[in-house]
């Protein structure tokens, strides 16, 4: 899939499917939380077991959000 496609039809999901939106928004948070733990020069324990559990669930979204950039794609065509 070609970049702008692909940019193009996560821009349609966002406007059109509330679970790609929902998936989008948990994304970015779990982005900004590892971003303010990257940020940090030292980790608790607990702190790093968050770090480990928000990389693991963003993956997870990333890959139902890549399943449905991909349904709608072959849907479309």
């Amino acid at each position: 899939m070609e970049i702008s496609t692909q940019e193009e039809t996560k821009a349609h999901l966002l406007a059109t499917s509330d679970e790609f939106r929902d998936l989008h928004t948990r994304h970015q948070e779990y982005d900004r939380r590892l971003t303010e733990l990257e940020a940090m020069s030292h980790l608790s324990d607990e702190e790093q077991m968050e770090e480990v559990r928000l990389k693991k669930l963003k993956l997870h979204i990333k890959d139902q959000m890549t399943d449905l950039l991909h349904r709608e794609t072959v849907h479309a065509n």
